[in-house]
């Protein structure tokens, strides 16, 4: 019988897991055995008890978890995690590979066949599976509220005796999964919301929410922003600018900014640049989601707060972390379908030739898999 693992994260402000009593009971089903360090999912409220219910086997010995068939985890593997790891075994989290080349050749060396959920490609089939959409639309959610608790006046209109206090202005940059939450968050507060994407495929649900999309001229945006998978593109330093020269004007009128563009595998795109900051009113609130990637905002550091000018500028790396129960929920069936899909005969059956596992699928038979993820 196939034994799955999953671990306790370590790294620090870590508190999701990679399975939760419900999915333990489906893994059963599919005939799997099951088994879970003991304390897994306390940081996401969920107890050893409601485990052992499920049917999962608690280990007080994470390391003799590693070397089982299957493991599962949130983040990458720490490197002696990843040694105990058996050559076959396969490992399927957020493994960060653009981020981690040492890691990658280290479980290639390995012969761990290793699935990134990052790289799930974002195709009809796969969207149960897809991690970096459920984890980001709980960021878009949380970076709303952040800001809303940091700016020093009320998100919607109010009519009071003592007059009428005007509704916050917020400006959303980039308007994927994140953005988009975003702005449906900044919106049911009230909010007046503006929305700036190079994709100009992504006007409709946007005004759809209620945001109102800032035109990019035709002759900026040219064949368009959009990329492979419905990402956006990497854009040239040149439309880059003459983009920020667009938004400059809604920024310095905003209480609040959310960025959130990301291209995949490269630097975060600089969509505010330190004069951009400097034009802003004191007391905006600038939220960077972009920030593990180099961020959006020229002045972010990651999981730290700066102020420039009167300006808040907030850089938090792990948003989802902070909504642990359910970005575990949702990440833990995300894991679930992926394992499900590559399961046959309840054995894991890796396919190269299926869209799904050609894409996610890292390392494979003492090779990586993705060629432009090999480490120099």
């Amino acid at each position: 019988m196939t034994n799955v693992f999953i671990p306790r994260d370590r790294r620090p402000g870590e508190t999701r897991v990679a399975a939760t009593p419900e999915t333990v009971r489906r893994m059963l089903k599919a005939g799997l055995e099951v088994s879970l360090e003991r304390g897994a999912g306390a940081a996401a409220f969920f107890s050893d008890a409601a485990y052992e219910t499920a049917g999962a086997r608690l280990l007080d010995d994470a390391m003799a978890g590693w070397g089982s068939d299957v493991v599962l985890t949130v983040g990458p593997p720490q490197p002696a995690e990843a040694a105990a790891l058996r050559s076959g075994a396969v490992l399927a989290g957020l493994l960060a590979p653009y981020r981690n080349p040492e890691l990658v050749r280290q479980l290639a060396d390995g012969g761990v066949t290793a699935f990134a959920m990052e790289l799930i490609p974002r195709v009809t089939r796969a969207q149960g599976m897809d991690a970096l959409s459920s984890q980001a639309s709980i960021a878009g959610y949380r970076a709303v509220l952040l800001a809303a608790m940091r700016i020093g006046k009320y998100f919607p209109l109010l009519m009071t005796a003592a007059g009428t206090v005007p509704p916050a202005r917020v400006v959303v940059l980039g308007a994927g999964v994140a953005g988009l939450q975003a702005i449906a968050t900044a919106r049911r507060l009230g909010a007046v919301v503006e929305v700036s994407d190079i994709r100009a495929a992504v006007k409709e649900q946007v005004e759809s929410l209620g945001g109102k999309f800032i035109e990019l001229p035709e002759a900026m945006s040219g064949a368009g922003g959009e990329g492979t998978g419905g990402y956006a593109r990497e854009m040239g330093e040149d439309f880059l600018r003459r983009q920020r020269a667009l938004v400059t004007e809604r920024l310095a009128a905003a209480d609040v900014a959310i960025t959130t563009a990301l291209v995949p595998g490269r630097p975060a795109p600089r969509l505010i640049t330190r004069e951009m900051v400097e034009a802003m009113r004191p007391g905006t609130v600038i939220v960077d989601l972009a920030v593990e990637q180099g961020g959006n905002c020229e002045l972010s550091q990651a999981d730290s707060e700066v102020v420039h000018n009167g300006v808040l500028i907030l850089g938090p790396s792990n948003l989802a972390a902070t909504m642990p129960h359910d970005a575990s929920s949702l990440y833990a069936r995300n894991v679930l379908a992926l394992l499900l899909h590559v399961l046959a005969d309840g054995k894991p059956a890796i396919d190269t030739a299926d869209e799904i596992v050609a894409g996610a699928l890292l390392t494979h038979g003492g090779q990586v898999q993705q060629p432009e993820k090999k480490p120099a």
